[in-house]
């Protein structure tokens, strides 16, 4: 039986501490720029460092792929996440609960906000044809569900909301360089709870680096990492709808 408490990495044989790295350096490409990586690896803790692959980039820049031993460990016993604590159900147990439970279409609407224009994220939720094989919210018949695209600001999202009288806000984030995405999050909140709408739908974020306990912080009621798909997050919708009991 494993032992759980004191987890290290496994390369090539079981609980050798083999890991890799890479990287690119603001140094010229040569046998100088190689040994510069080793001596930055073995200050990170690493032993054994050694360069498996070193590239030129040009412009005074090199690229190294890199291994070597890590002499830490973890108690992986001690570790707790928080997440989205919810039964998912298919897309057929879903349009069930919708009419069995709560009884008409429940309206949601989803977009990309502030400047970011990368929809992948959210159109592999909202679009008809899905992702993964599932699909997506669209093409549920007990949703009623909108699409704003990209770039859209956070006043345009509440004034549809107001309009749609939507019952869930999905804000998908994808640029996320110098923690754009937070304060843009954190806005659409703020702009909510000022026209006394916030407790009465259910506000939902996700993306690449997106984690439900930075949703929570701001405000959120789950956030969503890559990879979700949409039954996820429609299940998630309609237990919160009977739960706050917002029918």
């Amino acid at each position: 039986m494993r032992d759980l408490q004191h987890v290290r990495p496994y390369g090539d044989t079981f609980d050798d501490g083999m890991v890799q790295f890479s990287f690119s350096l603001p140094i010229p490409f040569g046998e100088e720029a190689k040994e510069a990586a080793r001596q930055f690896v073995a200050k990170m803790g690493v032993l054994e460092a050694q360069v498996v692959h070193s590239e030129n980039l040009g412009e005074e820049m090199t690229f190294f792929i890199m291994y070597g031993k890590a002499p830490y460990e973890i108690d992986y016993t001690k570790i707790k996440v928080p997440k989205v604590e919810s039964p998912v159900m298919d897309f057929y147990e879903i349009n069930e609960f919708i009419r069995e439970r709560i009884g008409r279409k429940i309206v949601v609407i989803g977009a990309c906000t502030g400047t970011d224009a990368h929809t992948v994220g959210i159109d592999a939720i909202m679009n008809m044809k899905g992702y993964a094989g599932e699909y997506g919210l669209e093409r549920y018949p007990e949703i009623d569900a909108h699409n704003l695209g990209s770039q859209v600001q956070n006043e345009e999202m509440v004034k549809k909301a107001i309009e749609l009288h939507a019952d869930a806000i999905l804000v998908s984030q994808v640029v996320t360089q110098k923690d754009v995405h937070i304060p843009n999050l954190g806005e659409l909140v703020d702009l909510l709870e000022a026209e006394g709408l916030r407790k009465r739908m259910v506000l939902i974020c996700g993306g690449p680096r997106i984690g439900h306990e930075l949703a929570l912080e701001l405000g959120y009621d789950a956030g969503f990492g890559s990879g979700t798909l949409a039954p996820e997050v429609a299940s998630f919708i309609v237990h919160q709808i009977m739960k706050r009991d917002l029918v």
